[in-house]
């Protein structure tokens, strides 16, 4: 198998405010928009958020979503920075094997800055 790129689609229940949130607060590129999914440049592959899925006003748990986006940036400090100014709440832990910093989106998915 030769993978060209690689993808994650997520699907959501309030499709304009994950959109929203993405592009806006997280700041990814939008590379294409069509009425029911939104394509984002994901580091080298893509982030696809489309509607049919099932939100949450707190944090999803592991059984409701076992996956967590995960970006591994070059200036954790700074990254963790820009997200403040853009009203989004990062709550850093440090561990033995790493920093990370944990975002909630608004469908409650965990998603996670590494430090690296």
């Amino acid at each position: 198998m030769r993978i060209q790129e690689s993808g994650i689609i997520l699907f959501t229940e309030n499709y304009e405010s994950a959109v929203d949130f993405y592009a806006a607060h997280m700041g990814l590129h939008v590379r294409e928009r069509q009425a029911n999914l939104t394509v984002f440049d994901f580091g080298r592959s893509y982030l696809m958020v489309e509607r049919g899925g099932v939100g949450s006003s707190a944090e999803k748990s592991r059984a409701q979503n076992p996956t967590v986006l995960r970006f591994d940036v070059i200036d954790f400090d700074q990254a963790v920075q820009e997200l403040l100014d853009r009203r989004v709440t990062v709550d850093v832990h440090i561990h033995s094997w790493g920093t990370i910093g944990v975002i909630i989106d608004p469908e409650g998915n965990r998603i996670e800055l590494k430090k690296a």
